[in-house]
């Protein structure tokens, strides 16, 4: 379907944070003496890295159970048997899949049939590994999106090393090869969105200084076939201080019914819409936090962040409602939606996929996945058909077949392979097509989901798995995870790598969904949103003092682990609460809350974080800023950090300083920062096991010693 969802000239941005950080409490540099660690990538900048990984990688790779840690994770990413996840393409399923013979990975399709079949005749489409050894260039897949007309004509992205920003070129699916003359945009934080086979909307850094404060593109221009980018023209526009950037995206129905839209993004949640049909341009009546979501025969989709009142009719947050897209086309400014899902007191809408007419939603009910179908009816209404999936297991939408009826599910808990399964929206059919095997044996561990009473008497959900004889007594050695921000819901994976290296040597894993995700709504989310944050952090020390309280675990045997915004969660519990666990692993994190508006993509997250430019929100960042808060004279767990150099969205400036301030302190810590990554962390096989054999060898070290 095409949606893309991004997440100032550069004088006017540079001037007016340096205005934001005198003016209101930002780490000037003469206060700061480790802001040289902001330089991303200069030579000493390089040295004091490369040091800092020679002291971490001498104590992990050196014990002697790194080894056998590495072995059993490269042996699960590679496994041959894994399940390959399929994506629709014109009729055809595709995958991108990574093995020891395609370490940065091919495209590969086949049709659906073969696809359910258990051994694919799969094509190879395109090689990354080749691309990359041809071009001298470090490759990373970044996605594809074909044209709505031909299908065989694609933009395929590839970023270097793993950063968000990408180069986008034309490729032909047809013929394998890149499309000589055809469109290519040259490296930057982008989005391209097909109109037609010859017409793209992009944004992008068109002249120098062209982007918002956080990095995005703000600037939208048609580019036809055959023309120079500098012969582009404009259609839409933001603001240089927009949270976000500015970009189109294309709606496609039945019948050939299409909108091409233009989102603008002011800040993280909120979104300005623009239709644009042809040369004309019309602002779209929606809420300011509402989401566009698809489009399925004449009704296009919203998803609403905030209670949105039409006519008699109030919406509440957290719903999905319709538009009658000819309505829309014909008049923007007046919207008559009618209700698809509406959530109960416990439930919150997870995703939309749509077939040829009919919508598929997974949701949540006090965090268990659920699924529905809804049939649009005649005179706006929907009808809706429960899917029977398995309670207790996280429920993912993986594609559907925007030309057909089938749509793939994903069901998985933590102690339960990933299955696909094959939903037919038309006749309701919903069955199992295919299964990862297992990794470990499951038969000797069980899921419960338990709650903890956080500070302000909020009952505070949370899964555990653990062995069925496991004895309470306080011992037992535990990682509790935590993410708690932007609305993201904290739900149940499968992984042979945590059943092997963890649950299988005695460990104990546990899941928190603290306030600031979505796993009761927007609500929850809204709730622990800026000065109101300390209640997601308060959430994750009440689950982590019910463990103790349950016997279950002390503070001896309990590791915490988070990254990204879990990163900062995880900072904060170490400064705040470090008499409580022994290990902290903290990745690819925000740390330095004061400054976190000046660091790669920083400015974009003020809508979640608050800004220094608030006195009120000023003052409660440096309050719970890790890199303000950590002191001398206090014992702290010697903590595991890590980032990526490539990490162009957090950054790994936070994860650098912060390590250095601890020296400064005397305090013991690892640190690591591969060069390659990005933020999700490796983008190879090799990488992520790697990783994760360090993760596990910290933590095995930590809480289950000798």
């Amino acid at each position: 379907m095409g949606l893309a969802r991004p997440y100032g000239w550069r004088a006017m941005v540079v001037a007016l944070a340096a205005v934001l950080v005198t003016a209101c409490g930002g780490s000037a540099p003469a206060s700061d003496p480790n802001l040289w660690l902001e330089e991303l990538d200069s030579p000493r900048v390089q040295a004091w890295v490369t040091g800092e990984n020679e002291k971490t990688l001498g104590v992990l790779e050196q014990d002697s159970r790194y080894a056998g840690n590495l072995s059993q994770a490269l042996e699960l990413g590679s496994a041959p048997d894994r399940l390959p996840t399929p994506t629709f393409v014109d009729g055809m399923i595709g995958n991108f899949w990574q093995d020891t013979d395609h370490r940065r990975g091919i495209w590969r399709e086949t049709t659906a049939t073969d696809y359910e079949s258990p051994q694919p005749h799969w094509r190879t489409v395109l090689d990354l590994d080749a691309l990359a050894a041809a071009e001298g260039r470090d490759w990373v897949w970044k996605g594809i999106d074909c044209s709505p007309a031909t299908r065989t004509r694609c933009l395929v992205q590839l970023s270097d090393g793993g950063e968000d920003a990408v180069t986008i070129r034309e490729f032909d699916r047809a013929t394998g090869q890149f499309v000589a003359g055809g469109f290519e945009l040259e490296r930057g934080k982008q989005y391209a969105t097909w109109v037609d086979d010859d017409t793209l909307l992009v944004s992008r850094e068109w002249q120098a200084g062209e982007k918002t404060a956080s990095g995005y593109p703000y600037i939208v221009k048609r580019v036809q076939r055959g023309q120079r980018l500098d012969q582009a023209v404009e259609v839409a526009r933001g603001e240089p201080s927009d949270g976000l950037g500015t970009v189109a995206l294309r709606l496609d129905g039945a019948a050939g019914r299409r909108l091409t839209l233009v989102v603008r993004r002011p800040s993280f949640y909120e979104a300005r819409v623009t239709l644009v049909d042809g040369t004309r341009t019309a602002a779209v009546a929606l809420p300011d936090k509402a989401d566009i979501e698809g489009m399925v025969g004449d009704r296009v989709l919203i998803s609403l962040r905030t209670e949105w009142t039409s006519g008699a009719t109030t919406f509440p947050s957290g719903s999905l409602v319709a538009l009658n897209a000819d309505d829309l086309a014909a008049d923007p400014g007046n919207l008559l939606p009618a209700p698809v899902w509406s959530p109960g007191p416990q439930d919150a809408l997870r995703q939309v996929v749509t077939t040829h007419d009919r919508v598929v939603v997974t949701s949540l009910s006090d965090v268990r996945g659920r699924a529905a179908i809804f049939t649009p009816q005649p005179g706006g209404t929907w009808s809706a058909a429960p899917v029977p999936v398995p309670d207790l297991m996280t429920v993912d939408a993986v594609d559907a077949d925007s030309r057909g009826d089938t749509a793939y599910l994903s069901v998985t808990s933590l102690v339960t392979p990933t299955t696909l399964w094959r939903l037919d929206a038309d006749d309701g059919r919903f069955d199992p097509v295919k299964s990862a095997p297992a990794r470990f044996d499951s038969s000797r561990f069980v899921v419960e989901q338990l709650k903890a009473t956080s500070s302000d008497g909020t009952q505070v959900p949370y899964f555990i798995v653990r062995a069925a004889d496991m004895r309470y007594d306080g011992t037992n050695p535990t990682i509790l995870w935590g993410y708690g921000g932007f609305g993201s819901s904290a739900l149940q994976p499968y992984s042979g790598v945590l059943g092997r290296l963890w649950l299988e040597r005695g460990g104990v894993y546990v899941i928190a969904n603290i306030r600031g995700g979505g796993e009761y709504g927007p609500s929850w989310h809204e709730a622990a949103r800026k000065t109101q944050r300390q209640k997601a952090f308060d959430d994750f020390a009440a689950v982590g003092r019910d463990l103790m309280d349950r016997r279950i675990t002390a503070p001896r045997h309990l590791g915490i682990q988070g990254g990204s915004n879990g990163g900062l969660l995880m900072g904060v519990e170490f400064t705040q609460h470090p008499e409580m666990w022994n290990a902290v692993n903290i990745q690819i994190p925000l740390l330095d809350m004061v400054r976190y508006e000046q660091i790669a993509a920083g400015a974009s997250w003020v809508g979640e974080y608050g800004t220094v430019a608030d006195e009120a929100e000023a003052e409660f960042l440096e309050s719970i800023s890790p890199y303000a808060q950590v002191r001398s004279g206090v014992r702290y767990p010697e903590p595991f950090i890590w980032t990526s150099t490539r990490d162009d969205r957090v950054g790994p400036q936070h994860a650098r300083k912060f390590a250095a301030r601890l020296a400064e302190l005397g305090v013991p810590y690892l640190f690591y920062e591969p060069t390659q990554g990005g933020h999700g962390g490796g983008t190879t096989i090799d990488e992520q096991a790697r990783t994760s054999a360090l993760e596990y060898t910290y933590f095995q070290r930590r809480l289950m010693p000798g």
